[in-house]
């Protein structure tokens, strides 16, 4: 990504990215449409109660090891592959070290997670059986994740693709034998997923192993010194922290989503999963913006970076004016055919909270190229502070949501602060464009 056209080195490593998106969310998709069809709003309402913490989860385990992506990538594109093979074998024993505390914190604390949650009593027992089978299998989430982001540092996005294809086919398969044919129910749905992930990263290990040896684990490659480690823990733990961060506002907010009813966690759970779909392409850009920072940054080109970042805002924002017109033709629709209810006020509150979301769609463009650039470029504190300033808000709205303004104010509260936090990283980016130019000048 360090030469050649900027827009089709972007296009070209972002696709990849996006087809697997695409794939990977067909887990949390396919659990969704087939428990709703199969299972009914009952069982939807358990597995969306859910959400947030898998989020949580999940966001620390990708923003951790992006985290370690990006300073690989930095090295691939100074072409130090010494120091490379090195991040490569001490990001294997971070990974490992936080999955096993991952998954023994998360499986102590679960009940009183969902207690606290205020988790609706008709559900709780269903959303933990599927949230206990998804965190005792943390470790294969972090792995996968972790070989994607080693593959994606060196450019190669496409084998990752691949894989993923084959474990989500394997993952609608399985989800409707266990739910529809063994009679399992949500936790039918969790096996399932779990089963697919594990393969997943199998084929991972066994491409690394075979065909890029440079992304194996080696005992040499662990004797570095304790700098690399450190900045290693610094770039994952910040990545990890700044998704984390906004995952536990979004838990917040779940709470105040519990409080109005099972009708209003299943409209929000349909309504997610569409907005979900939507923001698979915002996300693949800001990644491809990520790790195309970092390896110029290595490579010293500047003017390349600039170039590179306003290309990804202007990707994002040809997509937002499509997903636009998509959500307001055929919003309805998309969500009957996730959810599955027909129930028309389930269906009426999902469509209201996408149209909404949606329409702020350019502004969130701005930020997630821009918070995700910032990091690859190793400007950590703007991108976390303004995920602080996202949990905040969200701490704060919960109150005024549950009390005055119902489920009208989770559908604002996000736009308002995707503008609050998109603002705080143009004024950092601009920051960065200034110093590069005096860098330049010297």
């Amino acid at each position: 990504m360090t030469e050649g056209p900027i827009t089709k080195a972007i296009l070209t490593f972002a696709f990849p990215i996006l087809i697997g998106n695409v794939f990977q969310q067909l887990y949390n998709v396919a659990d969704t449409a087939i428990i709703g069809h199969i299972l009914g709003d009952h069982s939807l309402a358990a597995v969306g109660a859910s959400a947030p913490i898998v989020s949580l989860i999940i966001g620390f385990v990708y923003g951790i090891t992006n985290g370690f992506s990006v300073i690989i990538a930095r090295y691939y594109g100074a072409k130090d592959y010494d120091n490379m093979r090195k991040a490569v074998a001490v990001s294997y024993v971070l990974t490992l070290i936080i999955a096993t505390i991952m998954t023994v914190a998360s499986r102590l604390l679960l009940g009183t997670i969902l207690r606290a949650l205020s988790t609706p009593s008709e559900i709780i027992n269903e959303t933990e059986s599927y949230l206990k089978i998804i965190i005792t299998f943390c470790v294969i989430t972090c792995f996968y994740n972790m070989f994607s982001g080693l593959m994606r540092a060196i450019g190669n996005s496409r084998m990752p693709l691949v894989f993923l294809i084959i474990s989500s086919i394997i993952n609608v398969m399985l989800d409707y034998i266990f739910v529809k044919y063994f009679g399992w129910g949500v936790k039918g749905a969790a096996t399932a997923t779990v089963i697919a992930q594990a393969v997943s990263v199998i084929l991972c290990m066994l491409y690394v192993y075979t065909k890029s040896k440079e992304l194996a684990f080696t005992k040499e490659g662990l004797n570095t010194d304790m700098s690399m480690v450190k900045e290693l823990i610094s770039m994952g733990l910040s990545m990890g922290l700044m998704l984390v961060v906004v995952s536990i506002g979004s838990v917040a907010l779940q709470r105040a989503v519990n409080y109005l009813g099972s009708d209003i966690i299943t409209a929000h759970t349909a309504a997610r999963k569409v907005d979900d779909l939507f923001m698979l392409v915002m996300g693949t850009i800001s990644v491809s913006a990520s790790t195309f920072a970092s390896q110029n940054l290595g490579a010293g080109h500047y003017d390349r970076i600039r170039e590179g970042i306003k290309k990804c805002i202007l990707i994002s924002w040809v997509w937002s004016l499509f997903a636009i017109a998509v959500v307001y033709i055929f919003g309805t629709k998309l969500i009957y055919l996730i959810s599955g209810t027909s129930n028309e006020f389930v269906i009426a509150t999902s469509n209201r909270y996408i149209r909404i979301n949606i329409a702020f769609f350019m502004v969130l463009g701005v930020l997630l190229v821009l918070r995700s650039s910032l990091q690859g470029l190793g400007r950590k504190m703007v991108p976390v502070a303004g995920s602080i300033v996202e949990m905040a808000f969200k701490f704060g709205a919960v109150g005024i949501i549950s009390r005055k303004l119902g489920y009208f104010g989770v559908c604002i509260l996000e736009p308002i602060i995707w503008v609050v936090c998109a603002i705080l990283v143009l004024v950092d980016f601009m920051r960065f464009l200034m110093n590069t130019k005096e860098l330049q000048k010297q």
